[in-house]
């Protein structure tokens, strides 16, 4: 399940700053144009950033994260006013059929068991129309990621005004199975607080999502190259039947 400390409204204040660049979501905002969609889904939202840049295009954009301080931040943003913010998950969503469906980051690693991964499958499927499309990313696990989530590889030191310096890092704790598992660090220098989660993600192999896929009633179109990480990612695109 999605890490509790995405629900801190500290941390959801100093999320886009510490992340300022979302360069990878310019290949979701494409893939919505080349698909023709008019209306999305965005699956764990959290602050908002996608959802906000399609709703500038003109699309018709629900957001849904089961964070409530993220989506507090989220409200905030231009053009959040046209987007319908939902606190929840892809499983308690109200009637949609929406052209699109997106789940943009870690989002579809965050479910570890195959009932979770299943039935967040199975509440996207009854919200697109048919022939609407779901596309996420999840990276490659032959590329072992995590062996880069060390404080010597992410460590940062970010300004943020109105805040001060944040100092942030990962270190892995544990690899079982397809689990991995990571500490995360917030250091606030202004005042020497802290903030720390333990998260794990999910690594499946690019055979057994398809095979979810087509057990809950998808058609997988295919499955592309992160154009921002080549090599690194998948990015499935699949569809309802109509």
């Amino acid at each position: 399940m999605p890490d509790a400390i995405f629900d801190d409204p500290r941390l959801a204040r100093v999320y886009d700053p510490l992340d300022p660049d979302r360069g990878d979501l310019d290949a979701y905002v494409a893939m919505a144009a080349e698909f023709e969609a008019r209306s999305v889904l965005d699956v764990g939202c959290g602050t908002g950033a996608f959802a906000c840049m399609l709703a500038a295009r003109g699309l018709e954009v629900t957001g849904v994260d089961p964070a409530g301080a993220s989506l507090d931040v989220a409200r905030a943003k231009p053009d959040a006013q046209t987007v319908r913010w939902l606190h929840g998950d892809a499983t308690s969503l109200p009637p949609l059929q929406v052209d699109l469906a997106t789940m943009t980051g870690n989002v579809a690693q965050v479910f570890l068991t195959d009932d979770e991964w299943n039935e967040t499958l199975g509440g996207v499927h009854a919200a697109l129309r048919p022939g609407g499309r779901l596309v996420f990313e999840t990276r490659d696990p032959a590329r072992r990621a995590w062996l880069g989530w060390t404080r010597e590889h992410s460590f940062g030191r970010t300004e943020i005004p109105g805040v001060g310096i944040v100092q942030s890092w990962e270190e892995l704790t544990g690899v079982s199975g397809e689990l991995v598992s990571f500490h995360s660090f917030l250091l606030f220098e202004a005042d020497g607080s802290a903030l720390t989660s333990d998260s794990t993600l999910r690594f499946r192999e690019r055979e057994e999502i398809a095979a979810s896929l087509a057990a809950l009633g998808y058609q997988l179109d295919e499955v592309r190259d992160a154009p921002d990480r080549p090599g690194l990612e998948f990015v499935f695109v699949a569809r309802r039947p109509s």
